[in-house]
């Protein structure tokens, strides 16, 4: 069974995601646009954190996944 672990970081703004074993993390990679790309040995993503991400005090973080069947 496939996990997701999602993080928010109230204090230090960010949102993490993962979709892969986080202790599989060799290299981090910034895209440029506040996200940083987390990649295993083999170079695949396995998760992504967004800088600067702010969730309103009032707000609820919900997440929703869906999954596409090729």
């Amino acid at each position: 069974m496939a996990q997701v672990k999602v993080y928010y970081d109230q204090l230090g703004n960010t949102l993490t995601v993962w979709f892969g074993n986080p202790e599989d993390e060799v290299v981090a990679e910034e895209t440029g646009d506040e996200v940083i790309l987390m990649k295993d040995k083999d170079g695949n993503v396995i998760g992504f954190e967004k800088l600067n991400y702010v969730l309103p005090a009032s707000t609820r973080l919900n997440v929703a996944f869906e999954t596409v069947a090729a």
